[in-house]
């Protein structure tokens, strides 16, 4: 007597439960407005992130802890309903951005949640489809993407695709207080068609300097996004931090453009790292602010144990 064929496992109903995790950006290694009007940003993934688990209920409401990520719960009935999927689960995340800073704590919230969610559920969680599932909500960054991506966060599209960094860390300094990230980033950027040239050609620097690997070309453009930066969100410490980086020899410096910190960009495969990072912290404790220390994300960026999604 042969063995009955195994049936396949049917998404929401066999496998009830899933794990997912989003990374962060230390801001934007580039953000502007390109000569057509585009509002674009070019991402800068980092080790930190969110995680999130969710375990699918047939017979209960949806709920998310910790019960304040709203916007997360609107994902999840929205999958759900979509999905054709009767009754709710629970959603966790677990996440060690800070929020209101620039790190894209809200949009690795909402990848992480759907993510999980469309993995138990079988729904499309491809870069593009996570793309489609937040549009409707808000302005995001481009966290969905592996790597160094130049992404439209109004119209949450991808442009193009850099690849990544060679590894870096970033030593930074947050100058207090709180960002609406979503609201600032609502505010249109009036650029004159200048400005709007530069921002152009600072993204083809870009593109050929990650083609090249080379991190000094990366802090270039970098430190020249944040200094224009300036004229809408500025950064009271970043003529210091400029001037510590040439003084080190850092490759540049990066802020977050639509939050509170700037720090270092250090070359963290040069044999002195240890001791140019010891150096850095030390000027950067000396400045107004909270020092923190941040390291680029690798391609890919890991997953979670028992995931049904790898980052």
């Amino acid at each position: 007597m042969t063995e009955p064929a195994l049936a396949a496992r049917r998404a929401g109903v066999d496998l009830n439960e899933g794990a997912a995790a989003a990374c962060g950006t230390f801001g934007e290694l580039l953000q502007g407005v390109l000569p057509d009007g585009t509002d674009f940003l070019a991402t800068f993934p980092i080790t930190h992130g969110t995680r999130a688990w969710f375990r699918y209920d047939r017979g209960g409401p949806p709920r998310v802890y910790p019960a304040n990520r709203t916007k997360s719960l609107g994902l999840v009935r929205a999958m759900l309903a979509t999905g054709d999927a009767a009754g709710g689960g629970t959603l966790i995340l677990d996440s060690d951005l800070l929020v209101g800073k620039g790190l894209a704590s809200s949009s690795a919230d909402l990848v992480a949640t759907a993510r999980a969610v469309g993995g138990v559920l079988g729904l499309d969680v491809s870069p593009s489809g996570v793309e489609d599932w937040l549009r409707p909500i808000e302005p995001t960054d481009g966290v969905m993407h592996p790597g160094v991506v130049l992404f439209d966060h109004r119209r949450v599209r991808l442009r193009t695709r850099l690849g990544s960094v060679p590894p870096a860390t970033v030593v930074a300094v947050d100058e207090g207080g709180l960002v609406d990230t979503v609201a600032h980033n609502r505010r249109g950027r009036r650029v004159s068609p200048a400005l709007a040239v530069e921002y152009a050609r600072l993204a083809d620097d870009l593109t050929t300097a990650v083609g090249a690997q080379d991190l000094a070309a990366v802090g270039a453009v970098a430190t020249r996004s944040a200094v224009l930066n300036q004229r809408w969100l500025p950064k009271r410490n970043l003529d210091a931090l400029i001037r510590i980086a040439g003084e080190l020899g850092a490759a540049g410096v990066v802020c977050t453009h639509s939050g509170t910190m700037a720090g270092l960009l250090l070359d963290a495969g040069d044999p002195g790292h240890a001791d140019a990072l010891t150096a850095a912290r030390a000027a950067c404790a000396r400045l107004p602010g909270t020092t923190s220390v941040y390291r680029s994300a690798p391609v890919p960026f890991g997953t979670v144990p028992g995931s049904t999604h790898a980052l």
